[in-house]
């Protein structure tokens, strides 16, 4: 053992960062964490490559009642319950990520996949949990992904769809009853093909994923123009596997999809520092995740399961070899990952 590692040991660091801080630094080492997931929710209804990325809705009355939604992107929209019950399929969207805060969702209508391009935007009833379409909103990048932000310092609602050739909008969306207006304040090129992305409500950072390089922060408020700084990187001396995918945070974490891996890392959410990374075993109430693109996360109460949040990840197999058979969502109780990373 080398001294570095006994003194690790004399100031009694947790065990999951003891291992991580044995490994070498490559992407490509093992995950230092394993968790399991206690549901998974019903196959998406095509097969392939269909299932992409949820989004974690909070019932503001009824925890119990709080919902995922999920995106098939070969053309429906899903509404799951906590128990992984299929409570709602829109068809015809070609969603291929999603987010939402509050009561709006917004999908990122995939046209490589089948759709317009557009955002489609919705609302969910707290009494049913149904979502109802509001409108679509072309924009000027062909949307791929998105990520919905509320700034903290004006309380306006925006949506960044971003898409495979780099280029990132921001749109200014308000919503009143049914009425939808959409206004673009930003637009700029990140590089390569981005995707993944989480705007943070509380730092007022954006967090995007571009697939073979990393994740870049970029300031969220339409005025902050393109500066940036790495979160983490791909190839020698990152912890990502690309392709980089989904990116959400919960609590005082930052989690990101390395799929190449087949695992997730974890960052502190205020030092932006890396802390290790946990990969989604087999258990006995659901299979793996395994090539996962989008995930999502909260640490508010989502009832009797989930009483400490819950994390979803996609899962690129479903227990089938090369992902052939229709996919689906895991859900992880929190608590099974901050015991590991706080």
């Amino acid at each position: 053992m080398s001294s570095t590692t006994s003194a690790v040991r004399a100031i009694a660091l947790p065990a999951a960062v003891l291992a991580v801080l044995a490994l070498p630094a490559s992407p490509a080492y093992a995950a230092a964490v394993s968790v399991t997931a206690t549901v998974e929710t019903t196959p998406v209804s095509h097969s392939g490559d269909a299932a992409d990325d949820p989004a974690v809705w909070v019932h503001p009355t009824d925890p119990a009642k709080s919902v995922v939604i999920g995106t098939d992107k070969k053309g429906a929209l899903e509404v799951y319950d906590m128990t992984g019950a299929r409570i709602q399929r829109i068809s015809g969207d070609y969603g291929n990520n999603v987010d939402l805060r509050g009561n709006i969702v917004v999908s990122a209508d995939d046209e490589a996949a089948g759709g317009n391009g557009a955002m489609h935007v919705y609302r969910i009833d707290p009494a049913t949990r149904q979502l109802k379409w509001l409108k679509d909103v072309p924009t000027e990048v062909t949307a791929h992904g998105i990520c919905l932000y509320t700034s903290p310092a004006s309380g306006k609602l925006y949506a960044f769809p971003n898409s495979t050739s780099g280029r990132v909008e921001q749109w200014e969306l308000g919503v009143s009853g049914d009425r939808v207006t959409a206004t673009s304040v930003r637009l700029w090129d990140a590089g390569s093909a981005v995707e993944g992305c989480y705007a943070d409500d509380t730092t007022g950072k954006l967090y995007l994923g571009e697939e073979d390089v990393g994740v870049w922060v970029y300031g969220a408020e339409p005025t902050a123009g393109t500066g940036r700084a790495k979160l983490d990187s791909t190839g020698s001396g990152g912890h990502i596997t690309a392709d980089t995918e989904g990116i959400t945070a919960a609590g005082n974490r930052i989690y990101v999809s390395s799929q190449g891996s087949n695992d997730f890392t974890v960052y502190d959410r205020t030092t932006r520092a890396y802390l290790g990374r946990f990969s989604v075993a087999g258990g006995s109430a659901a299979d793996d995740c395994e090539d996962t693109d989008g995930i999502d996360a909260s640490a508010a109460d989502l009832g009797p399961a989930f009483p400490q949040g819950v994390l979803v990840c996609q899962d690129g197999s479903n227990g089938t070899p090369g992902g052939s058979g229709n996919q689906n969502f895991k859900f992880v109780p929190l608590q099974r990952i901050t015991a590991h990373f706080g």
